[in-house]
Order: structure tokens, then sequence, then C-alpha cells
């Protein structure tokens, strides 16, 4: 059987010096490439026109409802999501080629492992180590309207695992891990703000070491050595910045009902 037609999309902003990596793995493979660019400054969107026709330039409304406007662009019954930072192998190419394929296919998910790299080697343990759902069908699909952690949503999911890694290099440096995990808390606090929680600089602190605790030791990042150190020690960052900016947004707001 003749493999399902597949459309993929990739949003982007500023990925000059990634995009090339993404989209040649990409490009003569899928059915229909999008690449959605939301006012890049850079020449991300020259070079997505390398490889695609398709390639919009809109504003951004956040990583949800952006993912929902490619995911609105897209004309076959499967989509393949994918960042800008991720890598397509040959392998997880056939082996995707080869479930497409099949003549009975009840699934409506697929979930890719990811092999992370943080300073030039993947971590082989931890939360980035976790298979993704980056296949699925569009039918009855869409992402969470949400500013970060943007969870696919599908109707009864019937999941199947692959065997190939998706690589991901989601990190240019140890500067650019810090200011997206920054940039990523901060959203979040706002978005919790806005649906009603708030956080105490108390939990913040406890947060930091629970979840430093759950990446190195209950997800044997202590196996990656230095390196699952340096990540569980982000994490717990990360923890902290989350529930700090959420209690710091509440201590703002209680100092103008004062």
């Amino acid at each position: 059987m003749k493999r399902r037609s597949l459309s993929c999309f990739v949003i982007v902003f500023n990925e000059a010096d990634r995009l090339h990596d993404c989209l040649q793995g990409l490009a003569g493979w899928v059915d229909q490439l999008i690449v959605l660019d939301s006012g890049s400054t850079d020449n991300t969107v020259e070079i997505a026109r390398q490889y695609t026709d398709e390639v919009y330039v809109t504003d951004w409304p956040g990583f949800g409802p952006q993912r929902n406007r490619a995911l609105g662009k897209c004309s076959y019954d499967w989509v393949l999501n994918i960042d800008a930072d991720e890598r397509m192998s040959d392998e997880l190419k056939r082996e995707i080629d080869e479930l497409l394929s099949q003549d009975t296919l009840d699934a409506n998910l697929v979930s890719v492992p990811w092999r992370t790299y943080l300073f030039g080697k993947p971590l082989r343990f931890g939360r980035y180590s976790s298979p993704q759902g980056k296949l699925f069908r569009k039918d009855g699909a869409q992402f969470k309207d949400a500013q970060v952690h943007e969870s696919l949503i599908i109707d009864n999911p019937k999941t199947v695992v692959l065997k190939s890694t998706l690589d991901h290099h989601s990190w240019r440096s140890y500067e650019h891990v810090q200011q997206k995990h920054l940039q990523y808390a901060s959203l979040l606090a706002e978005q919790k703000f806005s649906a009603g929680k708030r956080s105490h600089i108390s939990y913040a602190i406890l947060r930091s070491f629970t979840d430093f605790l759950q990446q190195y030791l209950l997800r044997l990042g202590f196996l990656d050595g230095v390196r699952g150190l340096i990540m569980a020690i982000i994490l717990g960052q990360y923890a902290f910045h989350k529930y700090a900016a959420l209690a710091a947004l509440h201590l703002e707001a209680s100092s103008k009902k004062a």
C-alpha cells in the first residue's frame, strides 16, 4: 500500500542558524511542508522559502494558538509537528513510512522518543528523553490554547510508540537554556495567575528541591553524569522561577489593592 499522505508544519522565530538542518530532512519527504513564521528579524523566512512555497508570516498569539493556526493549513489527514530544533533521521522516516503504509491503522497518535542534546551529547534519562506525540490524525485534534507547554488534545487517543528517535537540539548554549526556561517560567506564571492560581516564595523554594530530586534521582538523571547533574539543577531553577514569578504577580496585585 502507498504511504498515506502527510502534512508537516514548523512554527519558527529567528531560527536562521538551525532551520536548514531541520527542513532539509523534511522537504521532498512529506507531501506538504508548512512554515509559519512570527516576524523573524533574521533570514529565517528566506531560508524557509528555499524548501517550500508554503511560508506564512503572522503575529505571535502564543504557542498553542500558533500551532492551531498551522494545523488549520494542513491539507492531509496525517500531520507531523516538528520544531526548528528537531532533526528527522533516515531511520525515523523509514519507520513512519512503514507505519503509514499499513493496510489497517487504528492509531491516531504516534509518539516518538526524543534524543535531546545538552552541550554536544544526548541525555539518555530524565524528562527530555520521554516520547513526544509528534504525528497524529488531524480529525478531532487540536492544541491546548496555552501560551506555553501547549499539549496536543485528541479525541479517544490510540497511541503507537516508535523505536527510532527524534534528535532534539533545544539549547544553543548554557545562556540559551537559562533564557528559554526563564521565558517559559514567566509565561506559565502569567497563565496560572490568570486562571486564579497563587503561590508563595516558600513553595517556590520547595519545588526547586523536589523537581531537582525528581529529575536527578527518580528519573535517573544521575546516570548522565555531569550533564545529568546540570540538567537537574536547571530544572530545579526552572521550578523555582515558575512559582517565584507567580508569587511576584500575587504580591504586585495585592499591593495595588492596599
